[in-house]
């Protein structure tokens, strides 16, 4: 049987393992370095250079779902943002600078204008 599409082109990992590396990442703020860490003592050695083309890689396969959201949001007639400051540790540097996340969403009562 052939083999079923893979996010990353003739790639070894699977869907599971990049979502589990994008949400240790994104939405438990675990950097690569650690988790290249946490996979060393499980017995797989995957360097954070690799992890960091996944990411990559993964944010790019991604742009397409990132546009239609975009889209539907800025079709709303009420949208809401958040600014939130979150401290960002730049490679090399030993302090952290002030860096910002934004988050943005309608609500089901945007009609009711």
């Amino acid at each position: 049987a052939p083999m079923p599409a893979q996010i990353i082109d003739k790639g070894i990992p699977t869907a599971g393992l990049l979502a589990q590396v994008l949400i240790a990442k994104y939405a438990d703020h675990l950097p690569l370095y650690r988790q290249e860490q946490i996979f060393a003592r499980a017995g797989v050695a995957i360097p954070r250079s690799t992890l960091a083309g996944w990411v990559g890689i993964c944010g790019v396969r991604l742009q397409p779902l990132i546009d239609a959201l975009r889209d539907l949001l800025l079709s709303e007639p009420v949208l809401h943002a958040d600014e939130t400051p979150v401290p960002l540790l730049a490679p090399g540097k030993k302090t952290t600078h002030r860096a910002y996340l934004w988050a943005y969403a309608t609500t089901p009562y945007a009609g009711l204008q």
